[in-house]
């Protein structure tokens, strides 16, 4: 079993009194993390209903131009 540097857990929280910026830098990270995938996940489907869109929009061009030809 590792052998860890804290006496207690509220030792470890403390980080030796830079258990704020610590855990403070922790979460600000985490938060980043959390809403660049947040970001990426709406842009992503952002396209894919942006390329729905002109997909149906070309099929009705399409679609329009070959009953114009008959």
């Amino acid at each position: 079993m590792p052998e860890f540097n804290f006496t207690s857990f509220s030792d470890f929280l403390a980080m030796g009194g830079y258990g704020f910026f610590v855990w403070l830098s922790f979460g600000f990270s985490l938060a980043a993390i959390v809403a660049l995938g947040w970001y990426s996940k709406r842009q992503q489907q952002q396209f894919i209903q942006q390329q729905a869109s002109r997909s149906a929009r070309e099929a009705r061009v399409r679609q329009q131009q070959d009953r114009e030809q008959v």
